[in-house]
């Protein structure tokens, strides 16, 4: 039985009541009929948080179930049982804020520069990501990060809507990405849209709106080799 995925279509659930429709005793890890949970994917770290009493410290998405990892040293709740999930918010809104603003970087690099992601990894509050530069233009780490912060500033609204698959690949615009990083298997893709910055193919968790990112801040800008380079960023209060 698949997991429904109920984040994707609102990030802001805080918890699930959901059965369990998988065991893996060895593991110690259950997959539920529903979960609020994100998994592992995308480069954003999963969900933590509680199931059934028990601390979840890992989540992953295995063909079309989520299997959570449980703690503890109590006994596994048994197939078809009812659970409560609850997320750990504080880090699942750090994680989107922090999501958002590498979509809104990318959004602004996109538009100024017209140069595609190669790749990215993201934590609570902090990130990377890397761009098709080479090299560098000049004074790009506070011109970049004057830019990103006044669109955060902005407070654009940000909406998720669904579209065939046919229809999205369709959309070059989309993929931000370099290669794109969506299963052939996907029938319907998640767009995410910061209104008036960024449209993109996405399946992450995010903010309503960019002001509620707060600002960032770019730690560091590198080189990762010829026609890859990486910037370092944080996001803090306001």
């Amino acid at each position: 039985m698949s997991t429904e995925l109920l984040y994707l279509r609102d990030a802001y659930l805080r918890d699930v009541e959901a059965t369990v429709v998988g065991l893996d005793h060895e593991r110690r890890r259950v997959a539920l009929d529903r979960t609020v949970f994100y998994p592992t994917g995308g480069g954003q770290a999963h969900d933590t948080g509680t199931l059934a009493g028990m601390p979840v410290i890992d989540v992953r998405k295995e063909a079309d179930q989520v299997w959570h990892t449980l703690g503890g040293g109590d006994s596994l709740p048994a197939a078809g049982t009812a659970v409560r999930g609850e997320i750990d918010w504080e880090r699942r809104h750090q994680l989107m804020r922090t999501h958002t603003a590498l979509h809104v970087l990318c959004g602004v690099i996109w538009n100024e520069w017209g140069t595609p992601v190669t790749g990215g990894n993201m934590e609570p509050l902090s990130a990377r990501m890397d761009f098709e530069f080479d090299p560098l233009p000049e004074g790009f780490g506070p011109r970049v990060e004057a830019l990103v912060n006044a669109e955060l500033e902005a407070d654009r609204p940000i909406e998720v809507s669904f579209l065939p698959r046919a229809a999205a690949v369709a959309d070059q615009d989309l993929i931000r990405t370099k290669v794109s990083l969506i299963p052939a298997t996907v029938p319907e893709i998640r767009v995410v849209d910061i209104v008036g910055l960024d449209k993109q193919a996405d399946g992450g968790t995010h903010v309503r709106s960019t002001g509620e990112v707060g600002r960032v801040v770019v730690v560091k800008t590198e080189s990762k080799g010829k026609g890859n380079k990486r910037i370092r960023l944080q996001v803090v209060d306001r």
